[in-house]
């Protein structure tokens, strides 16, 4: 069958349907740009909208961070196990935030007086004789039981973020082939909302903390306006010192110009720290 176009016609009307396909696709690939950029803001405010009258919206919107006026039954929480402490009478249990991942536990070859400080890591850092390590992501409280007693207490009042726990190891545990055991607990926390923006989280200052072994007892072993940043441990002279900077202008963050100074805590019969450095 002949085309009755003439060649003109023919090129015109092609160039048309170019046209016409050209500006198909634009607007095509606008709906799809445009639907994929409201869609995150709209649902966005969809998790800021509930969680203005859902605290617990507010709660899973931030990993290893909770609000700071939630008490312990606003939070969903779960314990995840009963740590078996060097003294038989004593259990603790690790209370986490139920919707996040749970726990790191640091547990240790013991040597005779060997420590290792290449600093890769924390947990390196961190090991001491007769102490066990448990790291904490969303460990919000830890809850101590007496088995004679039958008598459980919490650590803290109120929610907190745990950043280590040191126990009296189960394992009988020496120092230089002597036979080494505590009775107590250290516990470094984020357990107060100092830069006041409501939550608890990394941006606080961090405590450290002494508990006797009933947890009747408690002493924060370095003033209020410093924020733990790691420690070392000296095997001859079985002391721990902890390396904390300064809140120096008093606005409850750690900045990085802010001086960091040491203090050294006897593991023999703890007490509030005493500055080194």
């Amino acid at each position: 069958m002949k085309n009755l176009l003439k060649p003109g016609i023919q090129n015109t009307l092609h160039l048309s349907t170019s046209v016409l396909l050209f500006f198909s696709y634009l607007l095509l690939i606008s709906f799809i740009v445009s639907c994929s950029s409201k869609q995150p803001e709209k649902e966005e405010q969809i998790r800021i909208q509930e969680s203005v009258n859902d605290t617990s919206a507010v709660d899973t919107m931030h990993y290893n961070s909770i609000r700071g006026n939630l008490s312990l039954n606003q939070i969903q929480t779960t314990p995840t196990s009963v740590v078996l402490t060097g003294m038989a009478q004593h259990r603790l249990v690790t209370i986490y935030k139920s919707t996040a991942r749970t726990t790191n536990t640091g547990s240790y070859d013991r040597m005779y007086g060997n420590y290792y400080e290449s600093g890769e890591s924390e947990r390196e850092e961190h090991f001491m004789p007769g102490l066990d390590l448990i790291y904490g992501y969303n460990l919000l409280n830890i809850a101590h039981y007496d088995l004679t007693t039958e008598k459980l207490n919490y650590l803290f009042e109120q929610p907190v973020l745990v950043k280590s726990l040191y126990y009296p190891s189960f394992i009988q545990d020496s120092l230089y082939k002597k036979p080494i055991t505590r009775n107590y607990y250290l516990v470094s926390a984020y357990d107060a909302d100092t830069n006041s923006d409501t939550l608890l989280n990394k941006k606080d200052l961090r405590r450290f903390y002494y508990f006797n072994a009933s947890c009747s007892e408690k002493i924060q072993l370095l003033p209020p306006d410093y924020s733990v940043v790691r420690s070392q441990y000296d095997s001859k002279n079985d002391v721990m010192y902890i390396f904390a900077k300064h809140d120096a202008n008093a606005n409850g963050i750690i900045d990085k110009r802010e001086p960091l100074h040491i203090f050294w805590l006897s593991l023999i019969k703890p007490a509030a720290a005493k500055r080194l450095y």
